[in-house]
């Protein structure tokens, strides 16, 4: 069955977002979902430029009017089944999801994913992905390779995706591991990664504690949050002077 690209719902559902729907079991639990996801968004002016902190674990640049994403894991679902390990099947459908709603809303020329956007190799949330691809034909979409990138350039090709083992942006060095102090001194841009999966842990008077997803941005490089649902958090050492902003299921804030 061959599916039409531009076909449009009249509530103005595209294909790819239909099939999700579909599959996430039916209307009330995808409105339910799509709701989740409307936060306010935190602008944070840096370097001379203006980058939107969304909720949705994302940047957008609006100088460079650019998505940018880190650690996806795609696939990843797929390939804790191959092992025998039962967790649920639309998790891929999912991010793309949420990737689509913020396509949608902002507008970008560019799509930027910092590394690990497949989390291992071929499997059936590929044919997603490339299904969803085929909704942004004219979106210009880079991956910088990550540790987990290892599903051949031609695959990528084929979807009109350029990789790249860094790329520069100025004001901005696009990475995904982040840089060790040494060579940081010699890089050529405010490094933005990701890799790590961000997190900050709070704790409450009466012993509670909460470990949330963060951005992280120090003196000479920034760690974005994991955009994955199915990815973990790493609770961060941070220095006094860095800017960190937790992320919540409806917003960001600077902690």
């Amino acid at each position: 069955m061959r599916f039409n690209s531009t076909l449009q719902l009249n509530c103005g559902e595209n294909v790819f977002n239909l099939f999700v729907r579909f599959l996430r079991g039916g209307i009330l639990k995808h409105i339910k979902f799509a709701s989740a996801m409307m936060c306010d968004e935190l602008v944070f002016p840096f370097l001379q430029q203006n980058l939107v902190l969304l909720c949705q674990k994302a940047i957008y640049w609006k100088e460079e009017k650019a998505l940018i994403a880190a650690d996806v894991h795609l696939g990843k679902g797929g390939h804790f089944r191959k092992a025998g390990i039962a967790v649920p099947r639309d998790l891929a459908q999912d991010d793309l999801a949420v990737l689509s709603d913020l396509i949608r809303e902002y507008q970008p020329q560019k799509l930027i994913f910092l590394g690990d956007l497949f989390h291992s190799d071929m499997n059936t949330d590929w044919d997603w992905f490339a299904l969803w691809r085929g909704q942004f034909p004219n979106l210009k979409i880079v991956l910088i390779r990550g540790n987990h990138d290892i599903i051949h350039d031609s695959h990528y090709q084929k979807l009109n995706i350029s990789l790249h083992a860094q790329l520069l942006i100025e004001p901005f060095l696009m990475l995904h591991h982040p840089l060790p102090p040494v060579q940081l001194q010699q890089a050529t841009g405010y490094v933005l990664c990701g890799h790590i999966h961000p997190g900050v842990n709070l704790r409450g008077r009466g012993r509670q504690s909460v470990t949330l997803p963060c951005f992280a941005f120090a003196d000479k490089q920034a760690i974005l949050p994991s955009f994955g649902r199915f990815t973990g958090k790493v609770a961060l050492q941070h220095q006094q002077t860095d800017r960190v902003f937790g992320v919540l299921s409806d917003k960001v804030i600077a902690l």
